[in-house]
Parts: C-alpha cells; sequence; structure tokens
C-alpha cells in the first residue's frame, strides 16, 4: 500500500507526468530530457531522482552519461503502463514532447551512422577475410539452440545484431558494450527493429554489472580477440550463466595475419579449442560441442570457429 501510494504521489505531478510519456518510448539522458522538457538541469534532475525513489524509472550509469528508462517489472511498470494507455493522445504538450523526442532521436541517430561510415570500410575489409555473415549467423542460431531463453546477455554487443538474430527466443535481451559510440548503433538498429524487450548498456566485461547465475545464454560475439584477458572475460561469463545455462562463444581460429594485430587492434591472432577447453574449465564449465566455418580459399583467410559451453555441476 505504501509503495503504491508513492508511486501515485509521483505521477500527481504534470512533469513527472510528462517524464513517464516519454520514458515509455525509450531510454532518455537527463539532458535530454531537459531538452524536450524545457526545464533546469536540477529540476529534471530531482524530477527523476522521484519517479527513480518511487519505483516507477531506474537509473543506468554509462560511463560520463546516465540513462533513465521505466522500470523492467514490478508495479511499477504495471502502473507507468497503464498511465501509457491513459495519457490523451492530443494533448498539446504532449505532443510538443514527443516532436522534440523525434529531433533528439534523428540526431541520435546521425552521429551513429557517421560513426559507423568512420569503422565501416575496417569492418568490410575484415569481412573479406572469412565467410559471409549470413552464414556465421546461421551457425550461430542453429548451436544457440531454440530456447527459449528468459534472459540473454550480449557480451560486446557491437551493432547490436546477436541481440536482433536470437530475439525471437528470448523473452529479455540486454547487450554490453565498453564503447559508447557502438552503443548508439546498437540502440538505433535494436529500436528500428522494434525489439522492446532488448536493451543495451555500458559495461567492461572483466566486471559484467550482473548478479550471479541469472542468465540463460551468453553470446560473446568475436570480442575475445580485442582483450588483454580473455580468460578473464570468460570467467565473468561463468560467473552469471544459471546453472543450466549456455555460454556461446564465436572467434577466429588461430591465424598469422599480423596486419589485423597491427591495423585493427586484435591483441589475440586468434583461439585453438585446447586453450579455449582450458579456460572453460577453469571457469566451471564444459565444452559440449564446436565447430569451424571454414572460407572457401583458407590460404590468407580467417577460419570462424563456435564454441558452445555449459556449466559443469
Amino acid at each position: 500500500m505504501d509503495a503504491l501510494v508513492a508511486q501515485l504521489k509521483a505521477l500527481a505531478e504534470p512533469s513527472r507526468l510528462r517524464i513517464v510519456a516519454l520514458l515509455a518510448r525509450g531510454e532518455l539522458t537527463v539532458s535530454e530530457l531537459v531538452q524536450i522538457l524545457g526545464q533546469s538541469q536540477p529540476r529534471v534532475s530531482r524530477h527523476l531522482k522521484l519517479l527513480t525513489e518511487a519505483g516507477l524509472a531506474e537509473r543506468l550509469p554509462e560511463g560520463a552519461y546516465v540513462f533513465y528508462r521505466l522500470t523492467e517489472s514490478g508495479g511499477g511498470r504495471q502502473l507507468s503502463e497503464l498511465v501509457r494507455e491513459l495519457v490523451p493522445e492530443r494533448d498539446p504538450v504532449l505532443n510538443r514532447d514527443a516532436g522534440r523526442l523525434e529531433s533528439i532521436k534523428h540526431a541520435r541517430a546521425e552521429a551513429a551512422q557517421a560513426y559507423f561510415e568512420r569503422v565501416a570500410d575496417d569492418w568490410d575489409r575484415i569481412r573479406k577475410l572469412h565467410l559471409s555473415d549470413q552464414e556465421v549467423e546461421a551457425a550461430i542460431g542453429r548451436m544457440a539452440g531454440p530456447g527459449p531463453f528468459e534472459l540473454m546477455i550480449d557480451v560486446g554487443v557491437g551493432t547490436g545484431r546477436v541481440l536482433e538474430l536470437l530475439s525471437d527466443r528470448v523473452s529479455k535481451g540486454i547487450g554490453v558494450d565498453i564503447n559508447h559510440s557502438m552503443l548508439n548503433v546498437a540502440r538505433l538498429n535494436l529500436e528500428r527493429a522494434g525489439l522492446s524487450h532488448c536493451s543495451v548498456r555500458h559495461a567492461d566485461v572483466a566486471a559484467l554489472p550482473f548478479d550471479p547465475d541469472i542468465a540463460d545464454l551468453v553470446t560473446v560475439h568475436q570480442v575475445l580477440h580485442y582483450l588483454d584477458d580473455p580468460v578473464l572475460a570468460i570467467a565473468e561469463c561463468a560467473r552469471v550463466l544459471k546453472p543450466k545455462g549456455r555460454l556461446l562463444v564465436v572467434d577466429f581460429a588461430p591465424h598469422q595475419l599480423e596486419a589485423l594485430r597491427e591495423d585493427h587492434y586484435h591483441r589475440r591472432l586468434g583461439f585453438s579449442d585446447e586453450e579455449m577447453s582450458e579456460w572453460l574449465a577453469r571457469a566451471g564449465l564444459k565444452l559440449v560441442d564446436h565447430t569451424d566455418l571454414h572460407p572457401e580459399e583458407p590460404k590468407g583467410r580467417l577460419t570462424m570457429k563456435i564454441w558452445l559451453a555449459e556449466p559443469s555441476v
């Protein structure tokens, strides 16, 4: 009763009602809400604090930024959804807010596209060294299994493609990445795909912001070769897996293409089955399946590997 009263009191103010209506359309930062509402930063922060304390919104730090979104579950979520249904569609203030929100989303999309264009050439050059994305994705979908998975965590979310690929078999998907620009690209792609049950957040693979034993599926797609300590990353992925969860790792087989180290910042030139099995065992996991995807012309090209692991106990 006390919690419900606190939530109703938090909503009984026009600006906070506007914020809830806006957050129902997606995650927003304080600065973006300031632009939309036309209010000062301290005032908007105060509104957000009250909504967060009431359990209607939650705070998601992302480096120097902080995103806010509606709570994922519970009475606060139900109340927020009810408010979204009840707010008048033709209210001039809410319509103006929606128009400003679209302008912000457009600016976000342009910034994400500009970043993607800057790095796309490098990605395309690497893609030419291995199998087509379509073949790799088909293998990922096959080895991940049909699910359903209650929670999927995609480590190193990149453009969000793996979340998109497996979105039809997960109840909730969360992608993490340490690169802010890539998070913006992923947010844009997930929003365009209409995947409201998938979200992204800023995080380091060496310290995932999740409790132990919560994920049914963890995916790590072409991430390990960038890391100084891939063993720690495997251990973190194992930590968040449920006792019957699945870990899917996609990366390159050992190769000698030094240009990838020099020009594309690859720390490791691929991984063997032996070292991957050892790392998995040290993390309390067992290798249950693996496959090699060979390019048509192996010489001077890359072989993709996929490893599937589960907890040993």
